[in-house]
């Protein structure tokens, strides 16, 4: 089956000039896609003229199709405007085409605020799922540990909680084919007495679902790969992601200073060229750009605002990876399985949405 992928070309903080490269460049490796380039098309066709013929090779191939769509949503746009006042946008156009069933998934470097709120609106949750929640792979010691809600939600009921760690250990099932992964619920102590009663209570929960529950983890526990899956409130995830985000940059910089302070630190820096690449590698945020909004009728994943091309073409590989490794019905079958047990209510508990 070829897989299709909606981009919302004019997202983020560089639009076409980095999404359409990356889409060119995501096509050359990914043989059985095809993308929709959803934007306004005098920008989108300046771009793919620059990258010469391996971009004509992919329009006349037809695996790579220019949709317009005149309106932009902006960075930072009110939600409730994007979703009323930009119907013809970009990101809106995308996301209607995984609706109607002419794209498999959608990425966008756009607004996050107004991508969930606008995909929410169109594509709808799905069965059993009240709250969608923001997932990312983050580097750890081990490999990666997908981190859940990083923002969507920030305030959560014990159900909601359940419900992201099914959908993230299902998300680590799909993508990393992991059998049985193991999943942490984020808390302040690794004992049962230590938390609120919100983290308690979904502690309860997670003991009686069928997941591989490894128990409360502490925050330093995310980086050393301790579990798979770990799971907490939009608020504290958002937290959480801004701050390693953070240090990340730091000791980036502290390194750098250090090797360029003189001539002799050049020259050793020279001579550890090797070591200094493979720590770059290592913590190189773009290798793990593409975070997937879970929870929806539709795979839609949100790319880093300021992503270059390199960063972009990732967020496509992991929709691709969803999309062919049907997330989203392991999602369904999980949830159903629990709701034959009796561990979620028909009808979760709403409450207002964080924008």
């Amino acid at each position: 089956m070829q897989t299709t992928i909606a981009i919302d070309a004019m997202g983020g903080d560089h639009g076409p000039s980095v999404t359409v490269p990356a889409a060119v460049q995501f096509l050359s490796e990914a043989i059985s896609c095809c993308v929709l380039v959803v934007g306004r098309s005098g920008a989108i066709q300046a771009e793919l003229a620059k990258l010469g013929a391996t971009a004509k090779a992919a329009v006349q191939d037809g695996r790579l199709k220019v949709m317009e769509a005149p309106d932009v949503v902006g960075m930072n746009e009110d939600i409730r405007s994007a979703i009323r006042n930009k119907k013809n946008s970009s990101m809106r156009i995308a996301i209607d085409l995984v609706k109607s069933g002419e794209a498999h998934a959608c990425v966008s470097a756009g607004n996050t605020g107004a991508l969930m709120g606008t995909a929410k609106f169109v594509l709808k949750t799905l069965p059993g799922i009240d709250r969608p929640a923001i997932c990312a792979a983050l580097p750890t010691r081990k490999g990666v540990v997908y981190a859940l809600d990083l923002g969507a939600n920030a305030e959560c009921t014990p159900e909601h909680l359940l419900q992201f760690a099914i959908m993230g250990a299902m998300l680590a099932t799909a993508v990393d084919n992991k059998v049985s992964p193991t999943v942490g619920l984020l808390n302040i102590g690794s004992e049962d007495i230590k938390g609120n009663e919100k983290v308690k209570a979904a502690s309860e929960l997670l003991k009686a679902s069928h997941l591989n529950f490894y128990g409360n983890v502490e925050g330093t526990d995310i980086f050393k790969g301790t579990t798979d899956v770990v799971v907490c409130d939009g608020f504290v995830g958002n937290v959480m992601l801004k701050t390693s985000e953070g240090m990340a940059k730091m000791m980036g910089d502290f390194l750098k200073e250090e090797y360029t302070k003189n001539i002799f630190r050049k020259m050793a820096a020279f001579a550890s060229t090797a070591v200094i690449n493979g720590f770059r590698k290592k913590v190189d945020h773009r290798r793990y750009n593409g975070a997937a909004l879970l929870g929806l009728r539709g795979v839609v994943v949100k790319s880093h605002g300021s992503a270059d091309a390199y960063s972009f073409s990732k967020a496509l590989e992991r929709a691709a990876s969803e999309v062919e490794h049907d997330l989203l019905a392991l999602i369904t079958k999980e949830i159903e399985r629990l709701h034959a047990n009796g561990l979620m209510s028909p009808q979760p508990a709403k409450m207002e949405e964080a924008a």
